[in-house]
């Protein structure tokens, strides 16, 4: 399953509101190169996940975060540039870890409709809100900025495209502009769905996802038909 945004330190291009094109980097200053970096800096991510379940992104600061990491601010900003570039790693950790989770189940199921790879996508989204700290807070990262995990698309379109490219991969469904519109279409209502079931119970209100479930599965089977 290929959910992906942009690679760390690569630079891209993204339009400003006069049209010229200004680059940005990814949320990493320098990719960590000894094991023990790269420790450091999975400690600081776990840190801050922490950090934003308790008082949120906007409580987040990055001397908490290293207080609490149990590293000096140097290191801090030896990889990251700001709270924003450390939250931004963690989306894309957890980006990463969603697309793990689908991919197994798919290379172990055996799927007879398209229904049941959305079913999939929609449980090991919600599995995240229950296991994955400060998930609840951030999702994928429309909190911080709507443009977190690629500069060039919103992030809930970069999520309906790659779930699109899995439907037409596994589930035997025809790729075009009408795919893709439904795709976002389910992705904003689902999410929507979601968090409000995660705000009325910590565990996620069973009657709300159940409801989800069936609005996306309604709505994709008329529009896919």
């Amino acid at each position: 399953m290929a959910v992906t945004g942009q690679p760390a330190g690569n630079r891209v291009e993204r339009q400003d509101r006069n049209g010229t094109a200004r680059a940005q980097k990814g949320p990493l200053r320098r990719a960590p190169v000894q094991e023990r970096s790269a420790a450091r800096v999975q400690r600081m991510l776990d840190t801050c996940a922490e950090i934003v379940e308790e008082v949120g992104y906007e409580g987040l600061t990055t001397t908490m975060l290293a207080e609490r990491a149990g590293v000096a601010i140097g290191s801090v900003y030896q990889f990251f540039p700001d709270k924003r570039a450390v939250v931004q790693a963690l989306t894309q950790r957890n980006l990463d870890t969603y697309r793990a989770k689908v991919g197994v189940t798919l290379a172990e199921g055996s799927f007879s409709h398209w229904w049941e790879i959305v079913d999939t996508a929609i449980d090991e989204y919600i599995e995240l809100h229950r296991s994955a700290p400060g998930f609840k807070v951030l999702h994928f990262g429309d909190v911080v900025d709507r443009h977190l995990l690629d500069v060039n698309q919103d992030n809930d379109t970069v999520i309906a495209q790659a779930l699109g490219r899995v439907l037409v991969d596994h589930g035997d469904v025809r790729p075009g502009p009408r795919l893709d519109a439904a795709m976002l279409v389910a992705v904003t209502t689902g999410d929507a769905l979601i968090k409000l079931a995660f705000r009325r119970d910590p565990d996620g209100d069973e009657e709300v996802l159940g409801e989800a479930k069936a609005i996306i599965r309604d709505y994709l089977s008329r529009a896919l038909s």
